[in-house]
């Protein structure tokens, strides 16, 4: 990596890297400590629309990582963003929970099931028949299909719940539309984040346990990338796919004393 210019931003995926389960993985939170400690400018990228920057930082702070709130950037706020640089001032029907709901108005969309512009999908963990069956109802009619990521399905203390991609296909499946995901792995959703630091893909590197969405989309988006085998991505599965990350290491903890160096170490 020494061909690269130094390393100046740091994006990071949550889940699987820095906690599991809200369970902080071992050195996550002096993994984040560094970046905060180096001056560098850093995110932490969730495709989660349920919650606000707010209550992922208190959910975080419990588990003893200090991550400040505008440090905080969700599938949810992308997905706003990318409405408001689309359509400006339009208006939406939304299936979602606070995160995407605050997100939308902070962006000024008015909610409304009469003739919305867009139908928008997020995160739920209380989806309803009816909202569902709204969101069909108003797709037929014209209604633009958005959704925040393509995610089937999410933990839970009682095992698998269904998440926005399986509802989605739900709705794709009765509408015959398909949704414009914004969230990982469409490299758009690491493009909004380089813009919110004002940074530079070529100064920057992508950490994530997941090939299929954080790694892909940092390779499509120009980033160096980190893979971290604490999540979802085993070792030897990293064959059987055609791309491959930058870096392999076993967890965040190795990339601490990299922090200031800006070249992670080859596994």
């Amino acid at each position: 990596m020494s061909e690269h210019r130094p390393v100046e931003t740091w994006l990071t995926d949550m889940d699987g890297v820095l906690v599991h389960e809200e369970q902080a993985i071992p050195g996550a939170a002096d993994f984040v400590q560094a970046l905060q400690a180096s001056g560098k400018r850093f995110l932490v990228l969730t495709n989660n629309s349920i919650f606000t920057p707010r209550d992922l930082r208190a959910r975080l702070l419990a588990s003893g990582i200090d991550v400040p709130e505008d440090a905080l950037w969700t599938s949810a706020l992308a997905t706003a963003q990318f409405l408001a640089d689309q359509r400006g001032g339009g208006s939406a029907y939304v299936v979602g929970e606070a995160g995407l709901l605050t997100a939308m108005h902070d962006i000024g969309f008015v909610m409304t099931e009469r003739d919305p512009d867009y139908v928008v999908l997020g995160e739920t963990r209380t989806y309803s028949f009816e909202s569902i069956t709204r969101a069909i109802r108003l797709i037929e009619k014209g209604a633009r299909f958005i959704a925040t990521n393509p995610d089937p399905s999410g933990p839970s203390p009682f095992g698998t719940l269904p998440a926005t991609g399986s509802v989605a296909a739900l709705i794709s499946t009765a509408t015959g539309r398909q949704p414009y995901y914004v969230g990982k792995p469409n490299p758009l959703m690491m493009r909004s984040a380089l813009n919110r630091l004002d940074a530079h893909s070529e100064t920057t590197i992508m950490v994530g346990d997941r090939m299929d969405t954080d790694i892909i989309s940092g390779l499509e988006a120009g980033l160096r990338t980190v893979l971290v085998l604490t999540g979802s991505t085993r070792r030897e599965q990293v064959e059987t796919f055609p791309y491959r990350p930058s870096r392999i290491v076993d967890s965040v903890a190795d990339l601490i004393r990299f922090v200031d160096h800006g070249k992670p170490a080859t596994h």
